[in-house]
């Protein structure tokens, strides 16, 4: 076992989503922990809040005492601190496998894939089983309020956990019940093509021990689902699944109620009180796999009604001088016209797209379908492709994806972004940043600007 008779655990980025959550359960469990990274963040302020230690900046001396090493998959093979943790002979691993490992403890594994949505269900299904009372082990890749964080140690031996297909790293777990919201276009730098991002899920699905639960309407995750020798349950829009919603209806300008049935039968009347109706399927699918763990259709329902999103998910920050500023964390054509989409249906006089390009393969591979989506805003302003664990062999620039976007303008650096914006915003208007990035950044300059321009204080 990974973990046996380790009592120092060193995190190489302890900052990143899927990190921290794993940092927070061992935390609790009583190991001692150190951790690096690169960017100082509102994470590492949270990290160092619970007592961890930790370093700025990845040095070889960083390690020193360690008896397990674990680094996210970003982490390039020349960073130095990676270098000498594979050199000392300590145990040392990638995220996944420490992951896997937790979720091989628990006789009850819920493990959430797919390419958009994954957060977001993973925060529902997390809510609905912590208000049952189900007191579950929760690793979820943004921070849920409701758990102060991305992770948590239960004593039950319930685990919610999400389940992300980059590089693989959910052929690591050990789910007991494995969900599919959907298979999209995405990581073909690895994949190279949809055959073998399909055949990846279908691997995945392979290796729940009780049930798979899936999107009967995706085309994509049917294909994963040929020749699967597990019981498979189906969720969507059409009533040929076995779980959909009928009398759908727009409250307000966010919240949607609707009743979620199963062969004819109304099983319970739901509401959801973040924007989008794509949430509906992410809301059924986390019902579903939180009655599967435990929780009663009736609990589903106050959970999700107790739900009002998960951190950087169309998360407002602030409403200043009439202007109100939102965070997501969509990256992808398809999350981004779903963010947009929902923004542009809500009482806004206008809608700002500050989008941040996350790595330089998918901006390449995708451009003219974010050039598409991102013209669903009012004005787009970009910054500079966030390269993170890759090199500009691309040779990709944030000013080619601007040329294809009427009126869109790019800068450098956020200081820039955030001047540019902040003084064309007019009351009525949104601004929202997209990346899975640290866009986030520029939102609250954008935030600080709108407060010297309007004389301070937040709507």
């Amino acid at each position: 076992m990974l973990l046996e008779n380790k009592k120092h655990i060193h995190f190489i980025g302890i900052g990143g989503s899927g990190m921290f959550p794993l940092a927070q359960i061992l935390h609790s469990e009583g190991f001692y922990l150190t951790g690096s990274d690169n960017n100082e963040t509102d994470t590492l302020q949270m990290v160092r809040e619970m007592g961890i230690p930790v370093a700025l900046g990845q040095r070889a001396e960083n390690i020193e005492g360690a008896d397990l090493i674990v680094h996210t998959a970003a982490i390039m093979d020349d960073n130095p601190e990676l270098i000498a943790a594979r050199a000392s002979g300590v145990p040392t691993v990638e995220r996944s496998v420490l992951l896997g490992e937790i979720t091989a403890r628990y006789s009850d594994a819920v493990c959430i894939s797919g390419t958009h949505g994954k957060t977001t269900t993973t925060s529902m299904t997390a809510q609905i089983l912590l208000d049952a009372g189900l007191d579950p082990t929760c690793v979820i890749g943004g921070k849920l309020p409701a758990i102060h964080g991305g992770g948590r140690a239960g004593k039950s031996e319930t685990m919610v956990c999400e389940a992300c297909e980059f590089v693989d790293t959910f052929l690591k777990l050990y789910p007991d019940i494995a969900v599919i919201l959907n298979i999209d276009a995405d990581h073909l730098d690895y994949f190279k093509t949809m055959e073998n991002l399909i055949a990846s899920f279908h691997k995945f699905a392979s290796k729940a021990t009780r049930l798979v639960i899936a999107n009967g309407d995706d085309k994509n995750t049917l294909k994963a689902l040929e020749g699967l020798e597990q019981k498979v349950v189906t969720f969507g829009y059409s009533s040929m699944n076995d779980y959909y919603p009928a009398n759908i209806e727009h409250v307000d300008g966010v919240t949607l109620s609707l009743d979620l049935c199963r062969d004819s039968e109304v099983l319970t009347a739901i509401r959801i009180h973040i924007p989008g109706d794509h949430n509906i399927l992410n809301a059924i699918a986390a019902c579903v796999a939180a009655h599967e763990a435990g929780a009663t259709w009736e609990q589903c329902a106050a959970g999700l009604d107790a739900f009002h999103g998960a951190q950087r998910r169309f998360e407002v920050l602030a409403k200043v001088g009439g202007v109100t500023v939102a965070d997501d964390y969509g990256h992808h054509p398809t999350e981004i016209a779903a963010t947009l989409t929902a923004a542009k249906k809500l009482p806004f006089k206008r809608v700002w797209a500050v989008h941040q390009p996350f790595t330089y393969s998918r901006t390449a591979m995708l451009l003219d379908d974010f050039a598409r989506v991102l013209s669903i805003a009012d004005h787009v302003v970009l910054s500079e492709i966030m390269g993170s664990r890759e090199k500009n062999t691309w040779n990709i620039y944030a000013k080619d994806l601007a040329e294809k976007i009427d009126g869109c303008v790019w800068f450098p650096e956020f200081p820039e972004i955030a001047d540019y914006v902040a003084a064309r915003a007019e009351p009525g208007d949104l601004i929202l940043t997209l990346g899975c990035g640290d866009v986030n950044k520029c939102a609250h300059m954008i935030v600080d600007r709108l407060k010297k321009r309007f004389g301070g204080a937040q709507d």
